[in-house]
């Protein structure tokens, strides 16, 4: 059981994530508004089960798996009521660099295969390391690896042309 000091601690370390999580569930959804939903029921998930967190993970790691989760559990949900995807939006470049920069990464991000995707999220955007983000998505390093090194060729391809 934890202490209320060590309960407090984590909170405010997930607080100083919502950033990075927020970033990674627009990966994951490619949509603003469905990626803060997600992140929002990440961090009531993982408020309510602090307990289950494994000591070995690290927090980052864990919170990530838990929003990759959240938006597998709405896919399925959409999926049971035939709902339809909104498309992508693109008012959230505003804070990277250039806005035609930015739009032309977080494009060329949205047309790679999504576990290229969020491979490339994980590890070149979070900083995960492979272990941490193969983890996350529940495959094997080599699996992570192959697919990150497939998506960094098609951004590099995308991006030069």
């Amino acid at each position: 059981m934890m202490t209320n000091a060590t309960a407090d601690d984590v909170q405010g370390e997930i607080a100083s994530l919502l950033p990075r999580l927020r970033r990674f569930a627009r990966s994951l959804t490619r949509n603003v508004h469905d990626a803060d939903d997600v992140v929002q029921v990440a961090v009531e998930r993982a408020l309510t089960r602090l307990g289950q967190r494994r000591p070995d993970m690290r927090l980052d790691g864990w919170m990530f798996k838990i929003v990759r989760n959240a938006w597998i559990d709405e896919i399925r949900f959409r999926k049971r009521r035939d709902e339809v995807f909104l498309a992508g939006d693109t008012r959230s470049a505003e804070a990277a660099g250039g806005l035609d920069d930015a739009l032309s990464i977080r494009s060329a991000m949205a047309r790679l295969p999504e576990e290229q995707r969020l491979a490339v999220s994980l590890v070149l955007v979070e900083g995960l390391s492979y272990q941490e983000a193969a983890d996350v998505l529940d495959v094997p390093i080599g699996t992570l690896t192959s697919r990150l090194a497939r998506g960094r060729q098609a951004l590099q391809a995308a991006l030069q042309a």
